[in-house]
C-alpha cells in the first residue's frame, strides 16, 4: 500500500455534497474550532445544512454567530441552525457528528482525582477514569443512537466522544447505523517519537494498528528504511541527556525496545509507576488545568463573534483552531466517494489479524462512497500483541457494561483493566465514583 497523507482543501474531483449535518456537543469549548475545520474544506459541502445541537442556548448562539461570520468572510455557503432539542435537530439528517462531555470537566476531576486516593492512575480514557468517562458516554449515546434510529435512520454516526474505542464498540454491537470514531493519533504519535531522535516527521512513512489510543505501527520507513535502528542509535545518545524532555526518552525508549513506535499512552502502561507518582505529586490535575483556562476560552470567542471576520487564536482556543478535522475529512470521502485512506475506528472484519473480527480497532480504512472498508495490514509485533488483547477484552466487556450491565458486570470489566487488576480496587474505586457520577449513570449500574 503507498504512503498515505491527510488531504485538505482542493484534494477534491469536483463533486460536491450537498448533506444536513448535526453536531451533538455544536455548544462546546471545541465548538468554533470545530465549525473553522468545516469551513475550511466548506466548498467540498457548499449548500449543506448544519445543525448545532447542545444544552445551552447561550453557546449555541455563540458559536453560530461566529461560523456565520467566518463563513461568510470565506465565501462559504452553509446554513447554520441551533436546538437543545436533539431529536429534532436530528431529523432528517445525513451525517451525526457526536463531541460531547457529560458532567464537564468537573466530571473529569473526579474521574482523575478519585482513582489516585486508591493508588491507581486517574486519566481521561485509561483505567478508572476513561471508564466511567464510558459509562457516562454511553448512557448519552444510548439516546441519541435511538433518536437517529426514529428520525434520521440512514444517517452515519462520526463519534469523537472520549473513550471514543468503548463508545464505538457499544454502538456497533447494538445498532444497524453505521459508526466510525476518530482519533488524529495514529497521524501524530509516531512523529513524536521521529522527532525526539532528531529526526523529521514529515519524512516518515507509517501505519499504525491496535486500539485507540493502544496501536503500535506495523509500518514505519524512514526514508525508504526502516526507522528502528535510527531511533536505537538516537536513545542510546539521548538517554543521558538532562536537556531531554523525559517523557520523549521514554517513549522513545519503548520504541527502541518494543521495535515499533507506540501510541503516546502507552506511557500508562509500560512506565506505571513513573506516571501514578507525577500525578499524585502534581499540585492540579489536567482536568483543573483546563477549568482555569475555560473562562478565558469563552472571552476569547465572545471577543470574536463580535468582530465582521472572526479569528480564532491558537492560544486561546479549546483544542487550537482547526478540531476534528479528522472527521470532515472521512465525511468529505464518503459524501463525494474521494476514494481516499484515513486511520478509523472501526469493527475489526479482520484488518488486526490478533484480535476479535466484531471489536473495534483502530486500522486504516478505505473510504468511499460505499462507506469505510477497513484494511489488512498486518499483525501486530509479538512484543506488544498481548497488552493490546488485554486491552481489547476489557474494552469489550466495558462496553457492554456500560450499554446494558448491572454493578456487577461494571466491577467484572474495570477489574480485567490492566491499571486496576485487582478486585478490592476495583470495587472500591467503582462505588466511590459511582457515588459520585450518580446523576450521570442509569440506576442499573448503581445495583448487582
Amino acid at each position: 500500500m503507498e504512503n498515505w497523507a491527510p488531504a485538505r482543501p482542493g484534494k477534491g474531483t469536483g463533486q460536491v455534497a450537498r448533506i444536513k449535518l448535526a453536531y451533538v456537543g455544536g455548544g462546546s469549548t471545541r465548538g468554533p474550532g470545530t465549525m473553522a475545520s468545516l469551513i475550511q474544506q466548506g466548498d467540498n459541502f457548499a449548500g449543506s445544512e448544519v445543525v448545532l445541537i447542545d444544552l445551552s442556548p447561550e453557546r449555541l448562539a455563540l458559536v453560530k454567530t461566529i461560523a456565520d461570520k467566518i463563513a461568510r468572510c470565506r465565501g462559504v455557503d452553509l446554513t447554520i441552525t441551533t436546538t437543545t432539542d436533539r431529536r429534532a435537530g436530528l431529523a432528517d439528517c445525513d451525517a451525526v457528528l457526536t463531541s460531547y462531555r457529560p458532567g464537564g470537566f468537573e466530571a473529569r476531576y473526579l474521574d482523575e482525582s478519585i482513582p489516585l486516593k486508591h493508588g491507581v492512575i486517574g486519566q481521561e480514557t485509561q483505567g478508572p477514569g476513561g471508564f466511567f468517562m464510558a459509562l457516562r458516554s454511553i448512557h448519552v449515546m444510548r439516546g441519541i443512537v435511538a433518536d437517529m434510529e426514529a428520525v434520521c435512520p440512514k444517517a452515519r454516526l462520526f463519534n469523537y466522544t472520549n473513550p471514543v474505542n468503548i463508545v464505538a464498540e457499544a454502538v456497533s454491537h447494538h445498532t444497524e447505523i453505521p459508526v466510525v470514531s476518530l482519533c488524529e493519533g495514529p497521524i501524530l504519535y509516531p512523529g513524536e517519537v521521529v522527532a525526539a531522535a532528531g529526526l523529521d516527521p514529515a519524512k516518515l512513512d507509517k501505519i499504525s494498528v491496535g486500539l485507540n489510543h493502544g496501536s503500535w505501527t506495523v509500518r514505519h520507513q524512514y526514508e525508504g528504511e526502516d526507522v528502528i535502528p535510527l531511533l536505537r542509535e538516537a536513545y542510546e545518545r539521548k538517554r543521558i541527556d538532562p536537556g531531554v524532555d523525559p517523557r520523549s526518552i521514554q517513549m522513545l525508549g519503548l520504541a527502541a525496545a518494543m521495535g515499533t513506535i507506540p501510541s503516546s499512552y502507552f506511557r500508562y502502561y509500560y512506565f506505571k509507576d513513573d506516571v501514578l507518582a507525577e500525578l499524585q505529586t502534581k499540585p492540579t490535575t489536567r482536568s483543573q488545568d483546563i477549568m482555569a483556562a475555560v473562562p478565558d476560552y469563552w472571552a476569547h470567542y465572545r471577543e470574536q463573534a463580535a468582530r465582521d471576520c472572526p479569528e480564532l487564536d491558537p492560544e486561546r482556543s479549546r483544542g487550537g483552531i482547526n478540531e476534528l478535522e479528522l472527521a470532515i475529512d472521512v465525511m468529505d470521502a464518503i459524501y463525494n466517494d474521494r476514494k481516499e485512506v484515513w486511520p478509523v475506528n472501526v469493527p475489526n472484519r479482520g484488518a488486526v489479524a490478533d484480535l476479535p473480527d466484531d471489536l473495534v480497532v483502530e486500522c486504516v480504512g478505505y473510504v468511499d462512497a460505499a462507506g469505510i472498508a477497513p484494511l489488512a495490514e498486518g499483525p501486530l509485533p509479538r512484543s506488544v500483541a498481548g497488552l493490546v488483547g488485554m486491552l481489547g477484552e476489557y474494552q469489550a466487556l466495558a462496553a457492554e457494561a456500560a450499554w446494558s450491565g448491572t454493578r456487577r458486570d461494571a466491577i467484572q470489566a474495570l477489574a480485567t483493566n490492566p491499571l486496576c487488576f485487582s478486585l478490592p480496587k476495583a470495587e472500591a474505586i467503582y462505588d466511590e465514583l459511582a457515588a459520585a457520577h450518580r446523576h450521570h449513570l442509569p440506576e442499573r449500574l448503581l445495583r448487582n
